[in-house]
């Protein structure tokens, strides 16, 4: 009986491919790209440590002045068009890219028009969404000048992550938001795995929730918007993690809308383990 042999085709790029890889785009420094990391994820670690330590540590007066502190930059308004903001949000993106390296790898860069809203679906969530970093509008990669990305309500409620995810580009993940962007011509990147991707991801694979989400198709259609699916591979491995698996869990965390779970990288803090992934589209 003849065995069969299995056939492997090579990927054979067409005249509107392109490839952008972070390290080449952007020159950095280990330096540079670990100061980067800490101040796009380490403030929701500098938050509880900060809390802790107040609690542990000072008088309770003090305590309360900490908390009264944090609470005031929960509520102070954030000026989307800071200089100083935008400037911060550009160093963090090039230098992100730098430091992983990421490699960006678009099919067609052509079929993407700078006055037309898309929707990008990415996967994996994994711990956090770091590949979105190459699609920001600050990164430039892409030929698309108005750009946000959608994101679970608590960060905005979250002293200095706020408003540095702001400046990135980040905006909340609700229906309304997300229509009302598409309407005003930007383009939005959706992670709908959310929180039960989270959940369910695993140390040995890759994994993607999308079965039962399709309510941002539903929109981009309803919307008249070009759907365009983004995969990140390598991001499950940007940090190592910590979480129980109980039925509880779910329930909370789809209350709270984030997965509440240890994560570390580099030096067990909330830095990324430098690796290489890429972003197909």
């Amino acid at each position: 009986m003849a065995e069969d042999k299995a056939e492997t085709q090579a990927f054979t790029p067409g005249p509107g491919y392109r490839q952008f890889r972070g390290r080449d785009e952007f020159p950095s420094n280990i330096l540079h790209g670990t100061l980067a990391c800490a101040i796009w994820i380490g403030s929701m670690h500098f938050n509880v440590s900060l809390l802790l330590f107040s609690f542990l540590f000072l008088p309770f007066s003090k305590f309360l002045l900490v908390v009264g502190v944090l609470l005031i930059f929960v509520v102070l308004p954030i000026d989307h068009n800071s200089k100083f903001g935008l400037r911060l949000a550009r160093y963090i993106c090039q230098h992100m890219s730098s430091y992983f390296p990421a490699t960006l790898h678009v099919e067609d860069i052509n079929d993407f028009h700078p006055d037309r809203a898309y929707v990008l679906g990415y996967a994996p969530h994994s711990v956090l969404p770091i590949g979105v970093v190459t699609l920001a509008e600050r990164t430039g990669f892409m030929p698309l000048p108005k750009l946000k990305c959608l994101t679970s309500s608590p960060v905005f409620h979250t002293p200095f992550l706020r408003h540095i995810w702001t400046w990135l580009g980040a905006s909340p993940a609700t229906r309304k938001n997300f229509c009302s962007l598409l309407e005003a011509g930007y383009t939005c990147i959706v992670v709908p795995g959310g929180v039960q991707e989270t959940f369910l991801m695993r140390h040995d694979s890759e994994v993607a929730f999308l079965k039962s989400r399709r309510g941002f198709v539903r929109i981009a259609i309803e919307k008249g918007c070009p759907l365009v699916p983004v995969f990140a591979f390598g991001q499950s491995h940007a940090f190592k993690w910590w979480k129980p698996r109980s039925k509880f869990l779910l329930q909370l965390s789809r209350a709270i809308k984030f997965v509440p779970m240890l994560f570390w990288g580099a030096f067990g803090y909330a830095l990324n383990y430098k690796l290489s992934f890429m972003l197909m589209k």
